[in-house]
């Protein structure tokens, strides 16, 4: 299992879709897509996360594995599939910040993870809200870049505990990595610390919810 893994991870970094998807059909005969996208695309698509957060890979490379899983996962998991999890409503949002990055990578692997979240952009507090009520978000991932967005972050939880309250919400991005106890202390439900974190918190969070 681990060559197959290094062999998709290759094509993958190598932006050879064809590869990719060679080793996916080969992987699963029966058509077992969702066992395809556990197996294979979420441990790999971890793993280049890493690599990314260690500064080993380039942007190019990340972008580019991102929506060559994500076109393969359309491909054999289409949003209509019922193979599809069964999930509560999710988006992701920066906060009140202009960097972009770590949104990207992390809504990137989701949805080739077989998991359909929308992707809210940037928002100020007053216009996310808005938006999770009128979308009914169950699980909201929300990242920032700097301390003084972070600190916005407690706001918007303690707006959404009394205007929402079944939204659970998992922060992520640099302030929070510099500071272990600073997550709990904005009142967030979950931190992921890197995009691998991210991705194991959200699993968690849709299983627990379902």
């Amino acid at each position: 299992m681990e060559k197959i893994l290094d062999q998709f991870q290759q094509a993958l970094l190598s932006m050879d879709r064809l590869e990719a998807r060679r080793i996916l059909e080969n992987f699963n005969p029966e058509q077992d897509a969702m066992q395809c996208v556990e197996e294979i695309v979420v441990p790999v698509l971890e793993r280049i996360g890493d690599l990314w957060e260690q500064g080993q890979l380039p942007l190019a490379q990340i972008y580019m594995s991102g929506r060559i899983c994500e076109e393969l996962v359309d491909r054999y998991l289409p949003p209509a599939s019922p193979q599809r999890m069964d999930q509560p409503n999710m988006a992701i949002v920066i906060l009140e910040d202009y960097h972009t990055l770590g949104k990207f990578i992390i809504h990137s692997t989701l949805r080739a993870s077989g998991i359909e979240i929308q992707d809210f952009g940037t928002l100020d507090i007053e216009s996310l809200i808005h938006k999770v009520i009128a979308n009914n978000i169950k699980i909201l991932l929300v990242s920032v870049l700097m301390f003084s967005s972070a600190n916005h972050i407690k706001e918007l939880c303690n707006r959404l505990k009394q205007e929402h309250p079944t939204t659970r919400v998992i922060v992520g991005g640099a302030p929070f990595r510099f500071d272990s106890q600073l997550w709990q202390q904005v009142g967030a439900d979950a931190v992921g610390t890197n995009t691998a974190e991210a991705i194991q918190e959200t699993f968690k969070m849709i299983e627990a919810l379902t």
